[in-house]
């Protein structure tokens, strides 16, 4: 019988699609069927892989690279074993619904601790009355050693959003008591998705990663990189890059060392890892095909020298090229960031380095309040305007250099992403968008097939093409998108709303779909933002215009997962600013979702929500739009007093709380414009 009505039968193998987890190859085997060993042709490989840094060694070798092999972590077992006792007690009085293995270190680790006071047969008896699900082939082979059979088995690419998907659709979640080996650090997202589902989450750690006891390899592997004596580097977890990272750092070498990565061909093991190069501004060359270590080795021999040949000559790719090393490449701003750019006093506050002046630029700075704007409308529908790069790119340009502004933003719309689902998106003059199919259900969602955003909105891409040429490096390019939740809610209320009546109801009573629905545009949010920044945006901004709808609880649990996926997902070469209406109970949980910068609306006191973001993080905003009908002399009284909020503390950027509205006088918004500059020069 199902255990307790969780709807899966107990140790039934789950054998479809990507829950079929094959069975795992050795280092030996995995190497010796990856092809030929000339592959590197002498290039100098450096990897930091710890468990398997002989077997990686000789990989490189015998693919023809001149191998470094630095560990960069080591496992250590936790003095404290409460956790693991507690898990073990509470499995044997059957309070646990479903356990998750996320290791197989990790799960050997914990039976070998819980073992000492419970006999193995017991324990094992116990855990055939939860479901148990094992993430990848190590945690699924440690199971089987002990003699068990996980009810579901997640093969590559392992992340956990795998995790997610093979325990929420076959398991009603809500109310669920969860059980999660973790391995080394918490997996913040994982136990954030399965929250959101309404499950009660209990971490059991077993032990923790740690800095190698002789950091002396390490170190000489980081300056090899920083000298830019390094071809080819290799990371295999995201624990080696937070590792690596913040040993150059403690050593002064992390401006080399992010240098160093870029004049190398810098390949990651899998989505995870690439998250957190992108996290630490590192572009992602290369991905395998399969996220396993002899594939990473055998596919970087068979490319390094075509992507270093490309990246060092700055040449375009060809076709034949794979989407993901396309997007991961530095693009064209990010290239030129150590020129003119890169200390533009824009670039420089989303760094939170010091500025000559308090930059500035304006929500909806091309809109109908400009004249120039209202002559081309005239003439052309909103979404053709879109839709037409030349147009796009012209409105985008004039509106800033009419301004004097620090920054452009492309002339585009939050809802473009929708347009590939064939909603009957439409925009109808003067009564805004509106959605003439709906999701509001299920079967709603069913009807919409795989998204690619980024190929069916690519005329976005290239009207980011030619506004940078026409703004010839004067100022950085903004791209934007609408974040998950905003998106979601015009989806299912249709248009505008108030109360988000249905957006709510689905919330609450099918959170099953909401989630599916939100993961689904998480992952074409960051595809479309992605390809903005290959396209050349300087800095993207997601703008969750409709969150402030939503309490605390609420946001944690169905949206700050999925915004933290998409902001995760970025190519980090590039800042975020991260930006929500009425959001001031919400701060600290958009800070937490992610982001550069954090955008604040009028509604709060800059000085007191940046104390409680924290100084970590920069802060755009917040002078009231209503503002800029009033006359000059009250107009710089309130720019003065937000100037005073920031204290000249590095990391503000200058913007209104919401975008500049239809009948805003022109002259009084450059007013505010010249007035920022004029008394926040330093």
């Amino acid at each position: 019988m199902p255990p307790r009505g969780l709807g899966r039968p107990r140790r039934a193998k789950i054998a479809r699609g990507r829950f079929f987890c094959r069975a795992p190859m050795t280092p030996q085997v995995e190497s010796d069927a990856c092809g030929s060993a000339a592959g590197f042709g002498g290039l100098s490989v450096v990897a930091f892989e710890s468990r398997m840094a002989a077997e990686t060694a000789a990989m490189i070798r015998r693919h023809g690279g001149v191998a470094t092999v630095a560990p960069s972590m080591r496992e250590v077992a936790l003095e404290d074993h409460h956790a693991a006792f507690d898990f073990a007690r509470r499995l044997l009085a059957g309070q646990f619904d479903a356990v998750v293995f996320l290791t197989g270190v990790g799960t050997r680790e914990l039976f070998r601790i819980i073992a000492t006071r419970h006999p193995r047969a017991d324990l094992l008896e116990a855990l055939g009355r939860a479901v148990t699900l094992a993430r990848g082939p190590k945690a699924v082979k440690a199971l089987r050693d002990l003699g068990f059979e996980p009810a579901i088995a997640i093969a590559e690419p392992n992340t956990w959003r795998e995790v997610l998907a093979g325990l929420a659709p076959p398991l009603t979640l809500a109310g669920k008591r969860v059980a999660v080996q973790e391995y080394g650090v918490s997996n913040r997202e994982l136990i954030a998705g399965l929250q959101a589902r309404g499950a009660e989450v209990v971490s059991v750690p077993v032990y923790r990663w740690a800095l190698p006891a002789d950091r002396g390899p390490l170190r000489a592997a980081i300056g090899q990189i920083a000298a830019r004596s390094a071809d080819v580097v290799l990371f295999t977890s995201s624990s080696q890059v937070v590792n690596v990272m913040q040993t150059a750092e403690a050593d002064g070498l992390g401006g080399e060392l992010r240098r160093g990565l870029a004049a190398a061909a810098v390949c990651s093991i899998g989505p995870v890892c690439s998250a957190a190069l992108r996290a630490h501004g590192v572009a992602v060359d290369l991905e395998p095909s399969h996220p396993r270590l002899g594939h990473l080795v055998r596919e970087a021999a068979a490319g390094a020298a075509a992507l270093l040949a490309r990246k060092r000559a700055g040449a375009p790719r060809g076709a034949g090229d794979a989407a993901r090393v396309e997007a991961a490449l530095p693009h064209p701003g990010a290239v030129a960031g150590a020129g003119a750019l890169r200390d533009h006093p824009m670039m420089l506050a989303c760094r939170r380095e010091p500025t000559p002046y308090t930059p500035i630029w304006l929500m909806r700075q091309a809109g109908r309040y400009m004249p120039e704007y209202r002559r081309v409308r005239e003439q052309h529908g909103f979404l053709e305007m879109c839709r037409r790069p030349e147009i796009a790119a012209e409105v985008t340009v004039t509106a800033a250099e009419r301004l004097g502004v620090d920054a452009a933003i492309i002339f585009a719309d939050i809802l473009l992403p929708l347009i590939p689902m064939e909603v009957g998106l439409r925009y109808d003059q003067g009564a805004g968008p509106t959605i003439e199919r709906p999701v509001r259900s299920a079967s709603d969602l069913e009807r919409i097939g795989p998204l690619d955003a980024a190929g069916a909105l690519s005329f976005v891409g290239d009207a980011i093409r030619m506004a940078r040429r026409a703004l010839a490096g004067r100022i950085p390019l903004i791209g934007f998108a609408g974040a998950p939740f905003t998106l979601a809610s015009y989806l299912i209320e249709g248009g505008g709303s108030r109360q988000y009546q249905a957006t709510k109801t689905m919330m609450y009573t099918e959170p099953e779909t909401w989630h599916r629905l939100m993961e689904t545009l998480a992952r074409a949010t960051a595809d479309y933002l992605n390809m903005q920044i290959a396209a050349g945006a300087d800095l993207v901004q997601l703008f969750d215009s409709w969150v402030g709808s939503l309490g605390p609880d609420d946001y944690r649990r169905f949206v700050l997962p999925h915004t933290a996926a998409v902001i995760s997902a970025l190519n980090r070469t590039v800042p975020v600013i991260h930006f929500g209406t009425v959001t001031g109970s919400l701060l600290e949980l958009m800070r937490e979702a992610g982001g550069d910068v954090i955008g604040l609306d009028w509604r709060v006191d800059l000085a007191q929500a940046w104390a409680r973001l924290g100084y970590g993080v920069g802060v755009q905003g917040n002078l009231d739009p209503i503002a800029l009908f009033a006359g000059l002399p009250e107009i710089r009284r309130r720019a003065r007093a937000i100037l005073d909020q920031a204290a000249g503390r590095p990391g503000h950027i200058f913007n209104l709380g919401h975008g500049i509205l239809p009948e805003t006088p022109v002259d009084h918004v450059r007013a505010l414009v010249d007035a920022v500059h004029e008394m926040s020069r330093r």
